[in-house]
């Protein structure tokens, strides 16, 4: 199982596609941001920002442990690497799609130049060289995370418990705490109509 992932954070995502400019810039031949818009062919990002219910949210090829495009590949131009990236082979690819077809994500699209199937390759030589991936590395917000599964989650985790802390203090206007048993209460516990009859009383 690969420890390698990418948490999308739609709700960081400002749609301003840098993810998508180095994307490109790290497929390029030159792999620079001045020289890559012009060489012939212009290389193409295999992250995409789409817009999605007032959000946007960047998406690729999450890297399926069990791939139907590569068992729907019928020149066995897919392979997994040994770290779980899902790849494809340039000189295997006949550009007939059939992968495009299986993958339910509508993560792999066709590049004209080559007439190959291209998609993310998850930037596997960056990441056997200790680096993250282009896209993580480029998102100005944070929207893009690496890491280890395990790490990410926590991540989630903590969000979701600041999100529920901040609702309990922003809902709860008023705490009643109860008196202590003791000298001069009954014992009986505080109940709604109690309360109802101490504000009579008073008023």
């Amino acid at each position: 199982m690969s420890e390698h992932y990418i948490l999308v954070k739609p709700e960081l995502c400002t749609g301003c596609k840098s993810c998508e400019l180095a994307c490109a810039v790290e497929h390029s031949k030159t792999k620079s941001i001045y020289t890559a818009p012009f060489e012939d062919p212009k290389p193409m990002p295999r992250i995409t920002v789409l817009p999605v219910d007032g959000l946007t949210v960047p998406t690729r090829c999450v890297h399926c442990a069990q791939p139907p495009c590569m068992d729907a590949c019928p020149f066995d131009a897919i392979n997994i690497s040994p770290e779980g990236f899902v790849l494809i082979d340039e000189g295997k690819c006949k550009g007939c799609l059939v992968c495009a077809r299986a993958c339910p994500f509508g993560a792999i699209t066709l590049y004209r130049p080559k007439r190959i199937a291209v998609k993310c390759d998850f930037c596997y030589e960056r990441v056997r060289a200790g680096k993250e991936p282009a896209c993580v590395e480029a998102c100005p917000t944070g929207a893009l995370r690496y890491g280890k599964l395990d790490d990410l989650m926590k991540e989630v985790a903590q969000a979701k418990i600041r999100e529920l802390l901040k609702a309990f203090s922003s809902e709860a206007r008023a705490i009643i705490v109860p008196p202590p048993y003791g000298k001069g209460s009954s014992g009986a516990p505080v109940t709604p109509p109690i309360i109802r009859q101490s504000f009579a009383r008073e008023g």
